[in-house]
């Protein structure tokens, strides 16, 4: 699968939701977009990703 345009091995098929947080990204304070399409965040959980999806993931980062 490709996330954020790099090559990753997906082991097995899983949740956005498990995937983020593997990655060690806080659901709460990024976007998602699978295959083209915005995913909304009460979504993650049952959206399933498996090795041929293409993720881009933006994360919000506050600032001052």
């Amino acid at each position: 699968m490709l996330i954020n345009g790099e090559e990753k091995t997906l082991q097995q098929t899983t949740t956005l939701d498990a995937l983020l947080t593997q990655l060690g990204y806080r659901t709460a304070f990024v976007a998602i977009e699978l295959n083209g399409n915005i995913i909304k965040q009460k979504d993650f959980s049952s959206t399933t990703i498996t090795d041929a999806d293409k993720l881009e993931i933006v994360s919000f980062v506050g600032g001052g």
